[in-house]
Formats: C-alpha cells, sequence, structure tokens
C-alpha cells in the first residue's frame, strides 16, 4: 500500500505541475478574482500542508515552518492573500520541491495522513482550475472527448423507501464528515436519472425565469436582485458560453454548471420538483463507480449526460461531470468526531454552507466516492457545480 499511496502522491504533483505549466510568473502571481487565491499561493499552500502532515506531525524535521502563518487557509481570507508575503513562483517550486524529497526519502506508510494529503493537493487542483476559469484571456486546454450517445432513457426514477445505510466505517480514504455508517430511514421518492441539462435549464432562462419571484425563495431572490444576474456563470448573448477564455455555443445535452444553490432551488420549483435531500442522493447513487465516469480533467468540462456506469436504481452521472447541490446543510452525522483536525469539517457546521455531492469533471477519481460530502454558500457559482431534481412518490 505505501507505494501505492507514494505513486499517488507522485500522479497529484505531475497535475499540479502540468496545469500551472502554461502560465507565466506574471499569470501566477496575479489575483484572477476575489473569490480566489492567487495560484502561486494555491502551489506553495499544498507543499506547506505536506510539509506539516507527512513532515512535522509524523516527527521529521520540516523545511518551511516559517511560511505556515502565510499559508494558513484559515487564518488569511482569499481576497487579502495578495497582500501577503508570497513565495515567488520560483520559490515556491523549490519549497514543494523539497518537500517532497524529504518525504520519499523518508518513506510512505500507510496512514490516513498520506490519502489525506493526496486529497487535498487534488482539491486544490480543482480550485486552481475554477480560478482558470475566471481568469482573462485563454487557457490551453487538451482533452479527450468522451462521445456517448444521445440519453434516451427515462426521466427520473423512484427510489424505494426504507433503510439505508449513509456514510462509512470502512473505507480509508474518507473523510471525518463521511463518518460514521449510520442507518437512515426514507420514504419512497422520485429522482431525476441525470442532472439538469443545459438545454432544459434554456428552458428556465427563456421563459423569464430570473423575472419572476414565483419560483425563488425570499433569500434567493433578494440575492438574484442585489447580484442583477439573468443567467448561469460565463453564459453570453446568443445561447454561447465562455470556458476557460474562449466563447463557444451551448452545448445542450451537457449538465448545467456554474450555478448556484439559489438558482438551482428555483429551476426545481420552475418544474414542480425540489432539491434532493443528501441522504436521498446517497441512497439514489448506491452502486455508482468511477469507472466510465468523466473525473479527473479527462474533458474540460461536462460530457452529454447518460455516460459512466448507472447506480442500483438507474441514475446516470452520479460520480463525475458537475458537483450537485442537495437541498441540506452541512452537518455532522450522529457520533461525528473530528479527525485529524476540527477545521477540515467542523468548524463549517451550520445553515450557512449547503452539501455538494457526487464530484465534478476537475475532481480526480481517488477525491470522490458517494460518500463524499462537499459543501460551499448557496450564492457559489465559481465552482463546477450543476444539480438534479427530485419529488415525493
Amino acid at each position: 500500500m505505501s507505494d501505492s499511496l507514494a505513486a499517488e502522491l507522485e500522479a497529484a504533483r505531475r497535475r499540479t505541475l502540468s496545469l500551472l505549466a502554461p502560465l507565466d510568473d506574471a499569470e501566477l502571481v496575479a489575483q484572477h478574482s476575489v473569490l480566489m487565491s492567487p495560484l502561486v499561493w494555491d502551489l506553495a499552500h499544498v507543499g506547506n500542508y505536506e510539509d506539516q502532515w507527512l513532515l512535522r506531525s509524523l516527527g521529521a524535521p520540516g523545511v518551511g515552518p516559517q511560511h505556515d502563518d502565510v499559508y494558513d487557509a484559515f487564518r488569511h481570507p482569499r481576497a487579502g492573500r495578495p497582500s501577503l508575503p508570497l513565495l515567488g513562483p520560483a520559490a515556491a517550486h523549490a519549497y514543494i520541491a523539497e518537500v517532497r524529497e524529504r518525504v520519499l526519502e523518508r518513506g510512505v506508510t500507510d496512514d490516513f495522513v498520506f490519502r489525506m494529503v493526496v486529497q487535498h493537493e487534488h482539491q486544490h487542483d480543482e480550485t486552481m482550475l475554477a480560478t482558470l476559469q475566471l481568469m482573462d484571456g485563454a487557457y490551453p486546454i487538451e482533452e479527450l472527448r468522451l462521445p456517448r450517445p444521445r440519453y434516451d432513457g427515462p426521466a427520473e426514477v423512484c427510489v424505494e423507501g426504507g433503510p439505508f445505510v449513509m456514510g462509512t466505517d470502512a473505507d480509508p480514504w474518507a473523510y471525518d464528515n463521511e463518518r460514521p455508517a449510520h442507518v437512515v430511514d426514507l420514504p419512497s421518492f422520485w429522482i431525476d436519472a441525470v442532472p439538469v441539462t443545459v438545454g432544459a435549464y434554456l428552458e428556465f432562462v427563456e421563459d423569464g425565469g430570473y423575472d419572476r419571484p414565483e419560483f425563488w425563495s425570499e433569500d434567493g431572490w433578494k440575492w438574484r436582485q442585489s447580484a442583477n444576474l439573468t443567467a448561469p456563470e460565463f453564459w453570453g448573448p446568443d445561447r454561447t458560453r465562455r470556458r476557460f477564455g474562449l466563447v463557444e455555443p451551448l452545448v445542450l445535452d451537457e449538465p448545467v454548471q456554474h450555478v448556484c444553490w439559489y438558482e438551482a432551488e428555483a429551476y426545481a420549483c420552475f418544474v414542480g420538483k425540489r432539491l434532493p435531500t443528501e441522504a436521498e442522493w446517497e441512497k439514489a447513487a448506491a452502486g455508482s463507480t468511477v469507472a466510465g465516469a468523466n473525473l479527473g480533467q479527462r474533458r474540460f468540462g461536462p460530457a452529454p449526460v447518460g455516460g459512466g456506469a448507472p447506480s442500483e436504481y438507474g441514475c446516470c452521472n452520479m460520480l463525475g461531470d458537475v458537483w450537485e447541490w442537495t437541498a441540506s446543510s452541512f452537518h455532522g452525522y450522529p457520533g461525528f468526531r473530528s479527525f485529524p483536525y476540527r477545521e477540515y469539517s467542523e468548524v463549517f457546521f451550520g445553515e450557512d454552507y449547503k452539501v455538494l455531492r457526487g464530484g465534478s469533471w476537475a475532481t480526480d477519481p481517488v477525491a470522490v466516492r458517494t460518500t463524499f460530502r462537499n459543501w460551499d454558500y448557496p450564492i457559489r457559482r465559481q465552482i463546477f457545480a450543476g444539480f438534479r431534481c427530485a419529488r415525493d412518490a
């Protein structure tokens, strides 16, 4: 297992460096959006995290403890990070390389912290992809096209009521918020067989959905008015979108992405449905695997719906393509215990954050599973998020 984990560490690092390789130093140090960090901050941060967890926490001398404050994600909000004394691109590359060299020299063991560090770097790679999407100018993308036949299955499937085991006690990659496994008893419900597509969401837009308060919650309508928005993030006029600096036509059979929770909630009301709870989502996803899923930026965007192996209930695209908003706020499961530190999950519990499930095209396969829980503010649109709808049976 240690050789496998060492290979996963190296794979994550290759991905990080390949994402940043096309950029010059000015692009690395610039803040492309106040919502995001300068890319050079993310680069040094993954090295500092590894320095703390794979060297110092395991009793080895650290490389750069003097950097701990600058790269503390909880102490410094993203908007203010450009003002910090950040390592420059060359110094950041040298720092993370030295940390990795010492980690590999010391040896990789089967401890959870090694899996945590692998997933952490992949999560920052996805964050950096969101930054690159926000960047002015084109970013060169090379992608493996994933042709899929037009989806002709049912629009929704029925998930029979009854108990199921939510979360996990056994998955060695699982974070604290996925634990402990516990039984949840749900009534029967219907859920969309595929995520809501661009074409379906376009009907909401062109039917004046952004100007009709009857579809929006009170908080959602206040947000929509204050933000003065009329379509998903990056959509342009004449059914176009901007993707990594390139303007191209909307692809109607792809899952819609770059919509926030409020937009997803309003669309669900528009079609007479609702968002699934995260328990409903997880039960409906039973049996879904990463095999054939659109993950790990094989394609720099969602693929047409209907791909990958369906779940036991017949739901497609439960893993990959887009993160899916759920109706649920982020809380710990019964019996939750923080591990290995409170700031990973516990400090975010509460009604402020909504849960997303399933991963996106930008999520690496080792960093997603049917029990994995992501969370964000209900106004966030730069993330690669879409949704599917549900209704009571």
